[in-house]
Formats: structure tokens, sequence, C-alpha cells
């Protein structure tokens, strides 16, 4: 039996990491650790809570001992890093966090599985110390193209009416780093960690930069379950700027099998960028969201329309970003299986089937984090 350590396995992203592993892999012991910040949720994972293959551990990453403890008692001959601080926005407000968690927790993780993996009469054979960061790292691109051209390549995840790019560059597996905001500087700090210690000690390590995930059971602090929640309750919709900024989207499912396969099946010491070649400014985003909510209530086209308000921008928002992933697609046969009008409607629907999941979350230090950040801007 492989004894798979997942970090950050209560979250958004690692919650749909840990329910695939679990449930494809009964021969694998996963164990879920987890600090249990305010965006990890063990109501994730109720359905797969009791399954032999298993295992919940609360700790933090940037706790060393409890580290070296942990992959030691367990066993541990697989890593999947998930665990870190994600959203820009708290970054910006309190940066020493950040450098703890994403840099500190990354690198305390990567000495403890190192002496115990060298511990071992078989050394490194066999493990695997997988690293998932963000398209972040690579800073912004410009927006060559604000009306939108016709895309030089596409996959299943580009939108079905017309996909469009917004400039002439993409972010590659080459593209020298540039982070801009005090998250993606801690990212790209962790990145540069993770392959200091395959150059350094011969550790078995891989790294994937992903563009931005969305779907089920993503704290209400990102931009689509934030402004879903919103319109059912007739709230404001807090644009940033103009809401001309651009990002990629990629539905959370498909990241979760991304992630699969390159853990099985990557090539060492190898970087993969992770996208849906589906771009979209934020505003015209926002207004796709607004049409499906209101239509899966009831509410007349484009009523909720009348909710967005433009607020003070981002300090430092990037303006692009944009993943050219055909390398995975090239080397793994990987491509995402769903379109991007099926993920949103999907999305949307699952939110609102799960108010009593969002109700739970969105209440106390949440609407103080939330008055906090869009009062007053």
């Amino acid at each position: 039996m492989r004894n798979i350590l997942i970090t950050g396995g209560a979250g958004f992203i690692g919650s749909h990491v840990v329910r695939l592993f679990v449930n494809k892999y009964p021969d694998y012991h996963i164990v879920n650790l987890d600090k249990l910040t305010y965006a990890g949720n063990l109501a994730n994972l109720e359905d797969i809570e009791g399954r032999p293959n298993y295992t919940f551990v609360k700790a933090d990453i940037a706790d060393l001992d409890e580290m070296r403890r942990i992959i030691r008692d367990y066993g541990i001959d697989g890593i999947i890093h998930l665990a870190a601080e994600s959203h820009v926005d708290r970054s910006i407000k309190d940066p020493f966090t950040f450098a703890r968690t994403n840099v500190m927790g990354t690198l305390a993780l990567l000495q403890a599985a190192r002496e115990y993996w060298e511990s071992l009469p078989e050394k490194y054979e066999g493990k695997r110390f997988y690293h998932i960061s963000t398209d972040e790292v690579y800073g912004a691109l410009e927006l060559t193209h604000p009306e939108g051209v016709d895309a030089p390549f596409s996959t299943r995840a580009s939108s079905g009416k017309k996909h469009e790019a917004y400039g002439s560059l993409f972010f590659t597996e080459e593209t020298k780093y540039n982070p801009h905001s005090p998250y993606s500087a801690s990212k790209a700090s962790s990145d540069h960690f993770v392959r200091a210690y395959h150059d350094t000690y011969g550790m078995p390590t891989i790294v994937t930069n992903c563009s931005n995930n969305y779907g089920p059971y993503q704290f209400p602090e990102k931009l689509i379950p934030l402004f879903i929640n919103n319109i059912r309750h007739g709230k404001p919709l807090p644009v940033y700027g103009k809401g001309e900024n651009v990002r990629d989207w990629l539905y959370v499912e498909d990241h979760a099998r991304a992630i699969d396969l390159i853990f099985h099946k990557g090539k060492t010491a190898d970087t993969y960028n992770i996208g849906g070649f589906n771009e979209w400014k934020n505003i015209d985003l926002i207004k796709v969201i607004i049409k499906t909510v209101d239509r899966l209530l009831g509410n007349p086209e484009g009523e909720s329309e009348r909710l967005i308000t433009y607020v003070t921008d981002r300090l430092g928002h990037d303006m692009r970003y944009a993943i050219d992933s055909r390398k995975l697609q090239r080397e793994l046969g990987w491509e995402p299986s769903l379109q991007f009008e099926e993920g949103i409607e999907k999305t949307v629907r699952w939110y609102l089937d799960h108010q009593d999941w969002m109700d739970r979350i969105t209440s106390g230090d949440y609407l103080r984090y939330y008055d906090d950040m869009y009062t007053n801007r």
C-alpha cells in the first residue's frame, strides 16, 4: 500500500483531490493534513470521511517537528502539497502570514520529507514530492487585444460561444517568474525551494502552475461563489476597477484529474502548466454568472445586473493571466472535460442546491472580513 500525504485537503482544490484519490485508489492510504483555517472545511469531505483508506490529521505545515512525526509515523512515500494561503487581497493586508505558510511551511515539509526518505534503505526510490502552484508567479501579461481576437488554440474548456484571447502572449513553462503581489511572491519562493531540493539533494520533485479554478466547495471570498451568494441575497456585486482584468478559468475537477495524472506519470523535476485556454474579462464573466443565477432562481433575465457595484481597484492588480497548457496535452494526454458554459451551469446549480453549506460558512468571521474588504471602497 502506498501512503500519500495530501496537504490542504480540506480546502477547495484539495478536497477534490482527496476525494478523487480516496475513491480511485482503494489500495492507497490517503492522509489528509490540514490546519483548518478559515477556508478549510471538513464538511467538504463528509461523503468519504468513513472510508478505511482515509485519515485526517489536523496540523500546521510550518511546524517542522510535527511534519517529521507525521511523515515518519504514517510512512509517507508521496506528498501532494496544496496547503497555502491563497487570496491576494488577504496577502496585501497580511503578507507575513503568507510568507510563514507558503514559504516556511513548504520548506518544513520538504525538510521533513528529505530527512525521512534519506533515512530509508531505498532512499528516494518510489518517492515523489508534488508541489501545486499558481500561474500568478509569472506576473502579468499585456492586454494587447482588449477587444478580443480569435484564440490561436482551444480545449474542451474553451467557451462554446466565441473563444477569444485578449493578448498575443501566454504563460508557458519557460516564462520567467515575475510575481507582483505578496501572495504570488510567496508562491514563487516556495516553487524555487521545491526545485532547489531536487537540484541539491536529488529529491524527486515536480511543480505545476494552474490558472483560476471554479466549482463546488470554494470559499466565498473568491469571485464566483461570492457573486452567486450575493445575487441570492440581493447584495451588491463588488467589481474591481472597470472589470477589465482577464483570467483563464478551469473547472476544479479537471484540475484534480490533471494532478492525478501528473503525480503518477509526470517527469521528475519537470514543470507543467494546467489551464483551459478559457480567457474571460471579469465583467463578462460576472454577466454570465448573473444570467445563469437569475434564470435558475426564476428572476427576470438581467435583473441582478443592477447589483453590479464598481469599487476601488486592488493594489497592483495584474491585468491578464493566460495559460498555455499544450505541453501537458502533448506529453501526458490531458485536456479539460467540461466546456465553460457547462461548468458554470454545474457550479451555480451546486451552490444553489447547497445553500446550507454556504450559510454555515458565511457568518461570524466571514461577515467581518467581507465588511472590512468592501465597505467604503
